[in-house]
């Protein structure tokens, strides 16, 4: 009785969950709380994304709250990605070796930035870190060999390990007086 009860509370679970693409944007939609996270689908993202901070399917209105894990992972003809204010967080490995990404802005409301976000994003030079970001993860920008300078808001408190390694291009780094803990290796490999 219990393994069924069990069986049938996950079949509910996942059923108020659906995928959908709009826009060539892929999306996973929660209609319990009206959320929509983008995610990976068939097609690599490529060129500019523009991500809208709410869609419509079917008649609802779905927020865009969230990029999920690997969402853009191994995109490399990623050129340019606007993020809305609606996404609060990025996570895991997002945008993993999107080496053609150059610049991203993440928005205010972000609050999460997940493990290695960034990682190999070699083409990167510049990345604004809102003030809503209070932890840069483990080895979010490492490999980001194009980075070449980061200024760290008041926000933050700590620095993964890793998270600046192999950031041969950093020649600036502003950590402010906010941050109490700083990881392993750092800034391991920034020759610059």
């Amino acid at each position: 009785v219990f393994l069924f009860s069990l069986i049938l509370s996950v079949v509910f679970s996942t059923s108020a969950s659906a995928y959908v693409k709009i826009d060539g944007i892929y999306y996973n939609l929660n209609s319990e709380d009206k959320t929509a996270e983008v995610t990976s689908g068939e097609e690599k993202y490529s060129g500019e994304v523009v991500i809208p901070s709410s869609i419509t399917v079917k008649g609802k209105e779905y927020t865009v709250s969230h990029i999920w894990a690997f969402a853009f992972d191994g995109c490399s003809g990623l050129t340019s990605i606007t993020i809305p204010n609606s996404v609060t967080r990025i996570g895991n490995m997002a945008f993993q070796g999107c080496s053609g990404l150059k610049s991203i802005t993440i928005p205010n409301c972000v609050t999460y930035v997940g493990y290695r976000a960034f990682y190999k994003c070699s083409g990167l030079t510049s990345v604004t870190i809102p003030n809503s970001v209070t932890s840069i993860d483990t080895s979010v920008f490492e490999g980001c060999r194009g980075l070449t300078s980061v200024t760290i808001p008041n926000s933050v408190t700590s620095i993964g390990a890793r998270a600046f390694s192999g950031c041969s291009g950093l020649t600036s780094v502003t950590i402010p007086n906010s941050v109490t803990s700083i990881g392993s290796r750092v800034f391991i490999s920034c020759s610059g």
